[in-house]
């Protein structure tokens, strides 16, 4: 039996999710466009009366093709079609048998009257539907009447497969700022809710970064503050722009979204020889959620760039074995691209299982963070992306995560037939809320290599183990194992201090003796966050000490150091220095603006022919050879240099969801060690850089 059927759906762009559906399951705030024969009318209704006007003006406009009428044909045709926010429909796509029917289709929908537009909490919004059309034509009433017929014919009769045509689709509601997905670490972004996470009496805990949504949503509407800088734009290149992702869809049990990612930078350097520097990064961001318990993003970035001078030699001291020239800080091994420029590919990625309310699972490929400061002693993200397991227990005032990693040790000395050696880390950090207003942390880590084909050592793997006692009874030589502590205290809901203290080596004797002696080998963290400073909204002002001594984060076995391609998975800057950092940064709405400002000394060797001592600062090279002295082992010592970097941002966030940002940046930097060298000179940079990137990652330039 032929019927006329008409479903509608109403969908966000190129989905399409069941109206019917999201209004049984809770959409109350949805309304349906009205007719001018629907005045008055509400919820099932007006719904009601909506179909039966397309029905209706369907079956009196529609004219099947003169060819298909003498042959009787008998089919259908779908039409996506669109009721904007100023009630106008527009035929998005047509799916018909010939050319002639979907013209006749474009036809009828172009002659339908404005009507009154859904609407969305009161505003007006655009909606989509499917309407699909069997010929021979029949209208509201003879449908209704054949519905009712049919419902009275008691013998069963075979239905085709209706699987896909049933799935349920919902209005698209951000649900990944309630997921467990991991928010992406950016300084400038995390600022936006730092204060909220840090109010007296929270039960959370912010050092482990990344945060997930669901961690931030306790104390932070994310949802309601996207939805607060939406544009009201109807057009579907205006929504991609300002507000959606640009592929988003929504079911029962799941969600997916695609973003195209792009970090486009162009720039002018002064100790740069080319004409000017230039970031062009091309991404693509694939994210979503099945079930309430997993979450998953990934995305892959083709990148090109040239830096500032100081920059590109930097990324050139890093270089691999294997003939490619440099490896840029934070990302990875970088080609030669043209003459002067580098090529560095990027993949990171993430999947998160979260069973209960305890405990969640992450397996992925990318950067972790320890710390409440712009650096972290314990655990940075300088360093390249690197292969994880990690694991989050939540419960009482209690947080303990623990951190697995497979890192890569890439100078020519560990090389074997082009491939590059590995070597494994583990972590543990334990939270804990002591009282409304104080935070301890407990921090250890251990690094081992595959010597005598030993592998991933189960030794490490128990997730509650003193490293200490595990690395000596395997040998003391057979890992690099550092202690750590944190500490916060709340002063008040715009005030937190805090601390980090990471030891690397301590000699109790050689402490008391005062003698400075090179074996304690620690590093400590001090640090004030001022929210709201002087009482402007969003205002967030920081200031930071690091200090680290020589030989920290080194090993005896240059392999088993806290490093990973070439950089410090600690404080980038390695050992044997000290550092202050003052930062503000503020938003209001789209608009937002950082300032930060560095000030520190460095120890750095003078790799020359009359001086090639190690003073501490290099940690690829090992504590146990060219040592100068063993006591009397301060900070600066070797190639005392000072730095100073200023570093000034400010632009226009264009899409909140993306975190995509039109931005300008200005970099000044003066690097005056006490002795120029064929690698270490004096230097003085101004850097000026305009910029359309996707906020999703930290650029470090403080070199």
């Amino acid at each position: 039996m032929n019927k006329f059927f008409l479903s509608f759906v109403i969908i966000f762009p190129l989905f399409v999710f069941s109206q019917e559906t999201n209004i049984k399951q809770g959409f109350t705030a949805e309304q349906f466009p009205v007719f001018p024969n629907c005045e008055n009318l509400q919820a099932k209704n007006l719904e009601n009366c909506f179909y039966r006007e397309v029905q209706d003006f369907v079956y009196n406009n529609f004219e099947v093709p003169a060819d298909l009428k003498q042959n009787n044909y008998k089919g259908e045709v779908r039409v996506l079609f669109e009721v904007d926010a100023n009630g106008e429909f527009k035929v998005i796509y047509v799916n018909a048998i010939n050319d002639p029917l979907a013209e006749e289709a474009k036809r009828v929908f172009g002659k339908f009257p404005k009507i009154k537009p859904s609407t969305y909490n009161g505003r007006p919004t655009y909606s989509k539907y499917t309407i699909t059309i069997d010929i021979p034509l029949k209208n509201a009433d003879q449908i209704a009447a054949e519905a009712l017929a049919a419902s009275e014919i008691l013998k069963p009769i075979e239905k085709p497969m209706t699987e896909l045509d049933s799935i349920v689709y919902k209005k698209y509601n951000m649900p990944e700022f309630d997921s467990h997905l991991n928010i992406p670490f950016s300084h400038s972004y995390y600022a936006q809710f730092d204060g909220a996470m840090n109010q007296v009496g929270s039960n959370n805990h912010t050092a482990s970064k990344p945060y997930t949504y669901a961690e931030v949503s306790k104390y932070y509407n994310l949802k309601a503050v996207n939805q607060s800088l939406q544009k009201n734009v109807s057009t579907w290149l205006g929504r991609k722009w300002w507000n959606e992702n640009m592929v988003q869809i929504q079911g029962e049990d799941y969600w997916l979204a695609l973003n195209p990612i792009v970090d486009l930078q162009l720039g002018k350097a002064s100790d740069l020889d080319a004409s000017y520097s230039y970031v062009n990064t091309r991404a693509l961001n694939f994210r979503g959620g099945l079930g309430k318990q997993i979450n998953f993003t990934t995305t892959v970035f083709e990148s090109q760039g040239r830096f500032a001078g100081y920059y590109n030699d930097y990324a050139e001291t890093l270089k691999p074995s294997g003939g490619n020239p440099a490896i840029i800080p934070g990302m990875g091994i970088a080609k030669r691209f043209k003459t002067d420029a580098y090529d560095f590919p990027l993949a990171e990625a993430n999947i998160t299982f979260a069973p209960s309310r305890i405990f969640d699972f992450q397996l992925g490929y990318g950067r972790n963070f320890i710390g409440d400061g712009y650096r972290s002693l314990l655990e940075s993200d300088g360093a390249s992306p690197y292969p994880y397991f990690k694991i989050n227990t939540t419960f009482w005032k209690i947080k303990y995560t623990n951190t697995y990693m497979w890192l890569k040790d890439v100078r020519p000395e560990v090389t074997a037939e082009k491939t590059y050696a590995t070597k494994f880390m583990a972590n543990h950090y334990l939270s804990w809320n002591v009282s409304n207003r104080l935070n301890l942390g407990f921090f250890e880590s251990v690094v081992w290599t595959d010597t005598n084909n030993r592998g991933f050592d189960i030794n490490f793997v128990n997730p509650i183990i003193f490293y200490r006692s595990v690395e000596f009874g395997s040998s003391s030589k057979s890992g690099n194992a550092l202690l750590g502590a944190t500490a916060k205290y709340k002063w008040s809901n715009n005030v937190n201090l805090y601390a980090q203290f990471l030891l690397d080596e301590f000699s109790v004797s050689d402490m008391g003796a005062g003698e400075q002696s090179w074996k304690n080998k620690f590093g400590y963290q001090l640090g004030a966050k001022y929210f709201n400073a002087f009482e402007v909204k969003d205002l967030l002002l920081q200031l930071e000490y690091n200090h680290v001594r020589p030989y920290v984060y080194s090993h005896s076995a240059v392999i088993t150091n806290y490093g990973h391609n070439n950089q410090s998975i600690g404080h980038q800057w390695g050992g044997n220095f000290n550092e202050l950092v003052a930062i503000g940064r503020y938003h209001k709405g789209r608009l937002f603006a950082d300032a930060k400002f560095t000030m520190g000394t460095r120890g750095l060797d003078f790799d020359n022919a009359q001086d090639s001592y190690n003073y501490g600062g290099n940690i690829y090279k090992s504590y146990d050879e060219k040592r100068p002295y063993d006591k009397g082992v301060k900070v600066g010592q070797g190639n005392k240099t000072s730095v100073f970097i200023a570093d000034i941002q400010g632009g226009y966030l264009i899409n909140p969801i993306t975190n995509l940002k039109l931005f300008g940046s200005f970099i000044y930097r003066n690097f005056d060690p006490t002795q120029e060298t064929a690698t270490t000179f004096k230097q003085s940079t101004t850097w000026f850089t305009i910029g359309l990137r996707s906020d999703i990652f930290n650029w470090y330039f403080d070199y």
